[in-house]
């Protein structure tokens, strides 16, 4: 078994790097989406977590990067509470499904689950949460504001752009988002558990990794 020494140290390792990639790794998509929308991977480190630890220091990864970013909101927190929802949906979700399955097939059904979850839960934020919020935050209460920013989108007006904003936006990047986040921890993680495996020398990891292969 892992130490919990050792665990606490990957935990922090991977919380960093989950903040840094949540904090100034991202960048907008403006031929494809609205331009307030950043692509970002910070979901990564935090699933990878989740592999390797399970799922209560998956969460513990997601649940600090959101405290880090909190002084730096610039959403009245509203923005990191929706990312932090997703996080713990996200990695939660496939974290229980790969530990009870440990091998490429089990990841391959625990990422492809968590890309659901991640779209739906996105869905269902921005429908009920995030764009009343923000249209209410930054544009009080006008509409019409925000439609003129969601402009690439076709046909949004200020009589449909609920439903286009999710059609066109919100359910597309996320998909694309999770696929991209999902894709690299399966390209990546058999690499990375046989780092860890050598680094830490424990058996659970030991074990975990040859499942793998």
């Amino acid at each position: 078994m892992i130490s919990l020494n050792k665990k606490i140290a990957l935990t922090a390792i991977l919380s960093t790097l989950a903040t840094i990639l949540y904090m100034f790794i991202k960048f907008p998509l403006p031929m494809l989406f609205p331009s307030f929308l950043d692509f970002q991977v910070s979901n990564l480190p935090a699933i990878i977590g989740g592999f390797l630890l399970g799922p209560v220091y998956g969460s513990l990864i997601v649940i600090i990067r959101f405290l880090i970013k909190l002084p730096f909101t610039s959403t009245q927190y509203v923005g990191e509470l929706a990312d932090l929802i997703i996080g713990l949906a996200v990695v939660i979700s496939s974290s229980i499904i790969y530990i009870k399955n440990k091998t490429r097939k089990g990841a391959l059904i625990a990422l492809t689950t968590s890309t659901v979850i991640w779209v739906i839960t996105s869905v269902l934020l921005n429908r009920y949460v995030l764009v009343p919020f923000y249209i209410e935050l930054f544009f009080k209460g006008d509409v019409n504001a925000f439609v003129n920013i969601c402009k690439i989108i076709p046909g949004i007006n200020e009589q449909n752009y609920m439903q286009k904003y999710l059609v066109y936006a919100v359910l597309p990047f996320n998909l694309l988002l999770s696929i991209s986040v999902n894709l690299i921890t399966f390209l990546v993680y058999k690499r990375l558990s046989n780092f860890i495996k050598t680094y830490f020398n424990d058996e659970q990891v030991i074990e975990l990794s040859s499942k793998l292969e």
